[in-house]
């Protein structure tokens, strides 16, 4: 079990992160983190491990904790066994068996002799056999490592597991296993995620945002329904607190001009009466006190229903404040945009693929490339860009404007200012006050215009990139996306599928997100082994 109790956390530079949360997690839940980019999911969890201190609060914890991390840069340098945090105890149980020990190394073994054979089943069972122990973490890749944590899972059977987008750097094949793993775990889990399926095999959303927890309890279909009910409440309120200020607006032109009436009735009488200018100068003083008197009392109630309605605004999706739009290809829908006949490249003296590749790709498609990691989607990416040239066979293509956009949002320039940034792109020659409509449009306010890009979260990295794509008054035949969720929280997700749908042009993706794939439109696949 897990009981946090009004935990704050606030970093070094002394910025408060979050406050007042309070959350239980019971035995044998599986519980996910969920929340935009900059909320603290990944914080929150490493504190939940330990890994760091509360600012305020307290946690209670019961039962071994094992944690699976999203980033691997702590451990450069380490060794497997050092990384999974056992070789110590198969140091000491070698020297055991070579009969060259002490009692500190019967200690540290604490009577576990089949340590040796769980590392390697765990490892076997993640297509990790084969390795040593011994090999350093930095000679593997990004899903090599993301396994070897989840193979410790096996090793150390603890009681709660903590996972931090577990499935980032994993091919099709290795998320089924996480998949089954998840679905199955006796242990209690407590996810960070932004992979729907996965998030789907969960039985409790823990929403984290500026207002504390918010629990939801169900899968993230669930919360989605949930969410949805609580957008429609906060659309009514809105509309409603629109009308009440129409309304109000009306009443106070109407009692103004009621009152000027009346007022401008009496001064006619009162000149008629041939009263003294005296007398004429205190009722029209009193006339302009009364008119004034009635104007602000309306201006109370309007000011408030203009304060009430602009924070009810604050609270819609980002997505419901965006407008995005792309220049469209110009070439027809159907038309044979790239045709490659038996294509094969060469490493070395090795070809790439066992059978070379032929197919076509029609203006409009939505395609998906797919395979194991290794099997060459990056090259295959490159040579339908002309940025390789195939070694074998026969590669053409009618596509004038093509962008390649990575999970790293290379495209955007760290060396630049946001402002600067779209500028580069501004092709179009957009006036000063347009291009920062179109930032405040992408939700890049005034203070993020002289913001460093380098300071950027993926999430705002997309949304930036999105911006200069529609400032650049260019026509893209091909958009190419690889891996393109990777570093997104689920609301920029849906911010990029969103601006994607909007797309008529031909769009190649690489993604190991089978809901992306979906939500995208993918059409059909080629698939590469």
């Amino acid at each position: 079990m897990l009981i946090l109790q009004g935990v704050a956390y606030t970093h070094p530079n002394k910025d408060l992160l979050f406050s007042d949360i309070n959350l239980i997690i019971n035995k044998y839940d599986k519980a996910a983190i969920i929340g935009n980019n900059g909320a603290g999911k990944s914080t929150l969890l490493k504190i939940i491990a330990g890994q760091l201190p509360v600012s305020q609060g307290i946690i209670k914890r019961e039962g071994v904790i094992y944690f699976v991390p999203q980033h691997y840069g702590q451990y450069t340098g380490y060794t497997i066994a050092q990384a999974l945090g056992t070789d110590k105890k198969l140091n000491a149980l070698k020297a055991i068996l070579a009969g060259e020990f002490c009692d500190e190394d019967l200690i540290t073994l604490e009577d576990d002799w089949t340590i040796e054979e769980r590392c390697q089943e765990a490892l076997s069972y993640w297509q990790l056999q084969g390795l040593d122990l011994n090999q350093k973490m930095d000679a593997l890749s990004g899903g090599q490592k993301t396994k070897v944590f989840l193979a410790g899972i096996f090793i150390h059977q603890p009681d709660i597991v903590l996972l931090d987008e577990p499935s980032n750097h994993l091919d099709v094949k290795s998320r089924q296993q996480l998949y089954d793993y998840i679905s199955t775990a006796r242990e209690t889990l407590v996810v960070v995620s932004h992979d729907i399926r996965l998030l789907n095999l969960l039985n409790t959303m823990h929403e984290l945002s500026k207002k504390g927890i918010t629990t939801y309890g169900g899968n993230y279909n669930f919360y989605i329904s949930q969410r949805g009910l609580e957008q429609e409440a906060l659309q009514h309120d809105i509309r409603s607190m629109e009308k009440a200020l129409r309304k109000a607006k009306e009443t106070e032109r109407e009692t103004i001009e009621r009152q000027q009436k009346l007022d401008a009735r009496g001064k006619k009488k009162q000149e008629k009466a041939g009263l003294p200018t005296i007398s004429m100068k205190t009722f029209q003083n009193n006339a302009e006190k009364s008119t004034a008197r009635v104007k602000g009392m309306h201006a109370d109630k309007i000011d408030n229903l203009s304060t009430e309605l602009n924070q009810l605004r604050k609270e819609l999706p980002d997505l419901d404040k965006m407008k995005i739009a792309f220049d469209n290809s110009s070439l027809h829908k159907g038309k044979i945009l790239i045709t490659a006949e038996e294509i094969n490249f060469k490493y070395s003296d090795k070809q790439l693929w066992n059978t070379p590749l032929s197919f076509q790709i029609l203006s409009g498609e939505r395609i998906a490339i797919k395979g194991n990691n290794g099997s060459g989607k990056t090259t295959l990416i490159k040579l339908l860009l002309g940025e390789l040239k195939p070694s074998f066979g026969k590669l053409s293509s009618a596509a004038s404007h093509s962008i390649y956009i990575d999970q790293d949002y290379s495209l955007i320039n760290n060396e630049l200012t946001v402002f600067e940034q779209i500028e580069q792109f501004n092709s179009g020659a957009l006036q000063e006050h347009e291009i920062k409509i179109r930032l405040n449009r992408f939700l890049f306010g005034p203070e993020d215009w002289n913001k460093p890009c380098s300071a950027l979260s993926g999430g705002e990295k997309m949304r930036l990139m999105l911006c200069s794509l529609t400032v650049s008054n260019t026509a893209l035949d091909i958009i190419v996306l690889d891996e393109p969720t990777n570093n997104l929280d689920i609301q920029n997700i849906e911010i990029l599928i969103a601006a994607i749908s909007e797309y008529k042009g031909t769009l190649l993706v690489i993604s190991h997100d089978e809901s992306f794939l979906e939500k995208i439109g993918i059409s059909r696949t080629i698939e590469l082994n």
